[in-house]
């Protein structure tokens, strides 16, 4: 027997189909070099000399960028189909890591992060409606959570990595990642065929305005996306917020890189029970539980103390999303039709957008008018707020899905 398949099935990746492992192996040879986002804000600060709010400002471009990513990689993968987008995305996103990297004014840096943010992200949507057209609903959240689980297995082995590489030259972080990106695209293009359904190719009959816009007018999905977002803001605090406060306590970027490094490190172990542990219980609950952990995790970063409390508030936090990364884009695969499954993962992963977007300038803001301790307990709040309301819309979301499955059949094994 394959060691390899004996080992993945013991992790619970069991009976899923070929074209879902090569997005998976894709998806992690792309995230050992994923370098630039989280040591954007110290890149800019501490090599480009940019001030707190210039930084944030900078790297909410970037985000601008990943905002508009969403629908429109959501749509394109509709309406061309998943390979081209996905490929494409991943091609042009390696050219934009360069651009930035070798970019010299704060003008051209500018442009190159919104670039980076708009082309990078093409490839998101793409790959979640993929994963839904290739994976029955009922095992979805083990495929998202597997697919997760692997992002964090490159994410903990890239972090400390680019804290060394850091010392050498931010330009290497740059491309490193540009390079991992090209050759994610190329085992996209030559091993992964269209999956795209028969009913989604006659998108080209349909409005396009119409397929961006149908997600949100829908009163249930926007329901659904209003605590992720929250939690989306909170999150995205790691990437601008938490590196500028660890500095201001003396550390250094290294030790930035072994804080950050808990995060990928816990789901690399616990991932796989933690799917297990979310598949036998009601989907609001463990979002409701996502809400908690990441409103309590990112609070304790308002105590002004250094690496072992830092490390130990990021694994509080890293479990609630652990909890929330296999249920939400399953939900989102259930509550879009089929012929515009891109559309709602692309609409969810705008919520995504719009909060790296969001994120970057409130936390430096609130950070240069306040201070750190007030930044971290409003993120305490909202992920209390986000888990309430995940439970208090629980009955609408569940009736919704009990309507899809009278039109899904395949639906039925899912659990609500």
């Amino acid at each position: 027997m394959n060691p390899i398949a004996t080992v993945l099935r013991a992790l619970g990746g069991g009976g899923l189909p070929r074209t879902y492992w090569v997005l998976w192996v894709g998806t992690f040879v792309n995230r050992l070099g994923s370098f630039v986002a989280p040591f954007l804000a110290l890149y800019l600060t501490r090599e480009r000399g940019f001030s707190v709010e210039q930084a944030g400002l900078i790297v909410s471009l970037n985000g601008a960028g990943a905002v508009l990513a969403g629908p429109l990689g959501g749509m394109l993968a509709d309406r061309v189909g998943r390979r081209i987008t996905l490929a494409g995305g991943l091609w042009l996103g390696s050219g934009a890591m360069l651009l930035i990297g070798f970019s010299e004014t704060p003008g051209r840096i500018a442009v190159a992060a919104f670039l980076l943010g708009l082309l990078g992200e093409l490839y998101r949507p793409a790959v979640s409606a993929a994963i839904a057209d290739l994976v029955p609903a009922r095992d979805r959240a083990r495929a998202y959570g597997m697919l997760y689980w692997v992002i964090n297995l490159g994410y903990a082995i890239a972090l400390p990595l680019a804290g060394l590489l850091a010392g050498m030259g931010y330009r290497l972080l740059f491309i490193a990642d540009a390079v991992t990106t090209f050759v994610y695209g190329c085992c996209v293009w030559v091993l992964v065929p269209e999956t795209r359904p028969a009913a989604a190719k006659g998108a080209m009959a349909r409005s396009t305005l119409g397929d961006l816009l149908t997600p949100f007018r829908d009163g249930v999905y926007l329901a659904f996306c209003l605590p992720i977002f929250a939690l989306a803001l909170i999150f995205f605090q790691s990437h601008m917020s938490l590196p500028v406060t660890l500095a201001a306590r003396g550390l250094t970027p290294a030790d930035y890189g072994l804080v950050m490094s808990v995060n990928g490190v816990l789901i690399v172990a616990l991932q796989p029970f933690v799917n297990r542990l979310v598949g036998r219980v009601r989907r609001s609950t463990a979002l409701a539980l996502a809400g908690l952990l990441t409103g309590v995790g990112f609070g304790l970063h308002a105590l002004p103390t250094g690496v072992p409390w830092a490390m130990l508030a990021v694994a509080v936090w890293t479990l609630g999303e652990m909890a929330q990364s296999p249920v939400a884009p399953s939900v989102v695969a259930d509550l879009a039709p089929t012929e515009l499954r891109g559309s709602y993962q692309g609409a969810y992963h705008m919520m995504w957008g719009l909060a790296s977007s969001i994120a970057p300038a409130l936390g430096g803001a609130v950070l240069g008018h306040i201070n750190a301790s007030a930044l971290w307990a409003g993120c305490c709040v909202l992920g209390l707020a986000a888990g309430a309301w995940h439970l208090a819309i629980a009955g609408a979301r569940r009736r919704r899905v009990e309507a899809l499955r009278l039109e899904r059949p395949e639906m039925s094994a899912s659990l609500d």
